[in-house]
Formats: C-alpha cells, structure tokens, sequence
C-alpha cells in the first residue's frame, strides 16, 4: 500500500483511539537514528534472505494458533514456507520447535523469545509507534538483522507498508516481499485475546478488552483490503 492511501487510513487511526502523530514521528526518527548507528537491513536485502520461497505462512496470537500450528506441522513441509509470526506468536512457535524467518514486533511481546529467535536466525522488523519510544531505545540494539518500520510518514531507514497491527503489518510485509500465497493461521479476530498477545493475562485466553477488539476489527479490514486489492493469494485457516 502506498503511502498516500495509507496516510487516510493512518489519519483515521489517529482519531479513532486518540493516539500522537507527533510522538509516532519521534519514535520513528530514534528507531532511524539507532539503525543508522547499528546497521539494518532493507527491503532489497529481505528479500534475498527470503528468496527461496514466494509462499508465506503469518502467524498470528489467536486462540486457534496452536491448533493451527500443530496442523502445518503434520500436513504441509513448512521448509516450503516464509514463515512470519506477529510478535507474541513468536512464544508458540518456539514452544512447538519451529523457527520462524521473520518476526513483525512492536516490542510488546516475550522479549526473550523474540531475542531467542532472532539468535536462531530470524530476521526482526521492529516497528516505531509512540507508545514503544521506551522499548525502541533500550531493546533495539540488542537484535541483529534488523528492518525498520513506521505507522507514520517514513523516515531515513524506516519502511511503511501499510498495516496497524503486528499481523496485518506482517501481511503487508508479505505483499512487499512478493508474495503470491499467504496463509493466515492464528488470525481469528474474534472477541478473545491470548497469553501470546497479552502476556501479562491470568487465564491461556480471556475475553478482549474494548480496545483490543477495536485493534482487530483494523487488523481484519486491512486484511480483507489486501485480499480484494492485491495479487496475492490468502487463505486463512480460521475460515
């Protein structure tokens, strides 16, 4: 999604939940000014990390994640696959021994599950907002291969590719990437939310909170735009 189109969406965004532009922009110019400083990866370069498969799988944190991830395990060789997870699918992955190649965060999921992922390879696309500038300064430079992105205007070394959530996001990066088949497994926007995207929950999944719910009534329109705009194929497992 280009910029300009995203740019209505973004400005929706901003006045449905009340967030800063501007603290979205400084987030994003100290994400810059860190990569600048530790090196980052770009498109061009993800892609050929990337290159030996045009097919994705994105993981989401719904409920139906391990159900989902225990099936691709058993019916599909997911060495055929991109594999992405949403930030805090990030944790499932890791407790069912698969190893994601790219990791789509905002820096709210198990850090160290996220580190411990990257150690083993996969590729982090650490994403600027301005209620993660504490997060941007203090985690950032603790990953390696490293690509940046932003809800705002980009900047510098910072991507926008359209996408609010973790997992939206990471279908967008998909669609930049070349995709022409994304599979959607743990991507249930329903009403219940997860330890996986809510870690500090008593219960495995509770209900969702409201703003929760508004994030994946986004998360499931931005989704249905690439399924209606973009060449690519989508198959959600929840479906």
């Amino acid at each position: 999604m280009e910029f300009g189109l995203w740019e209505k969406y973004y400005t929706e965004i901003l006045e449905d939940f009340g967030f800063s532009r501007k603290n979205d922009e400084e987030s994003a110019k100290l994400l810059d000014e860190i990569l600048s400083t530790e090196g980052c990866l770009t498109l061009d370069d993800l892609s050929q990390i990337v290159g030996f498969s045009d097919k994705f799988i994105v993981f989401g944190a719904g409920p139906s994640l391990n159900e989902h991830i225990e099936m691709l395990k058993k019916d599909y060789d997911l060495k055929d696959y991109v594999l992405v997870a949403a930030d805090g699918a990030t944790t499932a992955l890791i407790e069912q021994k698969v190893a994601p190649d790219i990791v789509a965060t905002d820096l709210d999921g198990k850090l160290d599950d996220i580190l411990l992922a990257n150690i083993r390879g996969a590729n982090i696309i650490v994403h600027a907002h301005g209620d993660n500038i504490d997060k941007i300064a203090t985690v950032t430079s603790f990953f390696n291969n490293v690509l940046g992105t932003t809800q705002a205007q980009p900047v510098g070394n910072l991507y926008n590719f359209g996408g609010f959530t973790d997992g939206d996001r990471a279908l967008f990066l998909a669609v930049a990437l070349g995709a022409s088949e994304i599979i959607l497994a743990g991507m249930d926007f329903g009403d219940m939310v997860t330890k996986y995207s809510r870690p500090n929950i008593e219960k495995d999944v509770e209900k969702a909170d409201d703003f929760k719910k508004k994030k994946l009534m986004y998360a499931e329109k931005f989704t249905q735009w690439i399924v209606d705009n973009e060449d690519v194929d989508v198959i959600n497992l929840c479906e």
